[in-house]
């Protein structure tokens, strides 16, 4: 244990607290527009409110006072409920940068790329047909195509 006179060293993170904060404060644009209430119906605004994937963002992003950011976060909720705006915004596979934990992106073991017997087994057997239907069923279609087929 150090002697009781002896001073520790000041952390980062007390001198980061202790500093001024750097940079434009952000204003709430209600306060500013001296706005009485926040409208659910004006979907234009409370869409700067929400972040891509569809939640409430925080104070310290917006910079909305307290009372403001209440008002918002009901505004949001009501205008979700009569679905103005959604809940959560669907993204899709293709939009994703890469992926975690999944292999290389082509046809699975076992599958032709060019659709050959492979692809048509693993079609068959999808559909509850033996590979051996599907190929003679694929047959006649095309001979029904060319006009090869006899009629009846």
């Amino acid at each position: 244990m150090p002697p009781p006179n002896r001073k520790r060293p000041t952390s980062k993170a007390s001198d980061q607290r202790s500093r001024p904060g750097r940079g434009k404060p952000k204003v709430c644009i209600f306060c500013a527009d001296h706005a009485d209430w926040v409208d659910y119906k004006d979907t234009n605004l409370l869409r700067r409110f929400i972040s891509d994937r569809g939640k409430i963002r925080s104070r310290n992003n917006t910079g909305t006072c307290a009372q403001h950011q209440r008002d918002v976060a009901t505004a949001i909720k009501t205008a979700r409920e009569l679905a103005l705006l959604p809940y959560a915004v669907r993204t899709l596979a293709a939009d994703k940068p890469g992926g975690r934990g999944r292999g290389p992106r082509g046809p699975r073991p076992g599958t032709e790329a060019a659709g050959g017997e492979g692809a048509v087994a693993a079609a068959a057997a999808t559909d509850g047909v033996s590979a051996e239907d599907a190929d003679g069923a694929d047959e006649a279609e095309a001979a029904e195509e060319s006009g090869e087929a006899e009629e009846a």
